[in-house]
């Protein structure tokens, strides 16, 4: 249905989470290498619990060749607390990329910028935290992107 893209994840209960959220909607995980931590690791088939090997996952060398097999009619959207506009304002269609940076820094600013409008950020309280953490991101703009569908599970 979707594609979550983690770009160069650090944390494995993280990649492990959106694996699982990947799984439960039909979605294709991505992950964008360096990775901080080995897929035999064992946190991540732990937080994946056994449909690890389920999950429909794609590793690759960086964020310009998994860009170069998208389908052409497929939008990208980039999740950054630096970005203006807000999930529940755009329209996702099946087939669409939600694109997430590291733990530690997110994505790279130009790439924030050169995103534009396809540039979103989770709301929040002003002043009460941050960022969110990065498989609760993820799980939040899925389901908004999955609840536009209005799946019939």
């Amino acid at each position: 249905m979707f594609h979550i893209v983690l770009i160069e994840p650090e944390i494995p209960h993280n990649a492990g989470a959106a694996g699982r959220l990947a799984l439960a909607t039909g979605s294709t995980l991505h992950l964008v290498e360096p990775l901080g931590f080995s897929l035999e690791d064992k946190y991540v088939r732990r937080t994946g619990l056994d449909y690890w090997q389920d999950v429909k996952l794609q590793v690759w060398k960086s964020f310009d060749e998994l860009q170069k097999t998208a389908s052409p009619e497929a939008g990208f959207w980039y999740l950054s607390t630096k970005a203006t506009c807000s999930p529940w304002q755009v329209k996702f269609r099946p087939g669409d990329y939600l694109v997430f940076g590291r733990e530690t820094r997110g994505l790279p600013e130009p790439m924030i910028a050169a995103a534009g409008e396809q540039a979103l950020r989770i709301p929040m309280q002003p002043g009460s935290t941050r960022s969110l953490n990065l498989s609760t991101a993820v799980a939040i703009v899925l389901y908004e992107a999955v609840r536009q569908q209005d799946p019939a599970w």
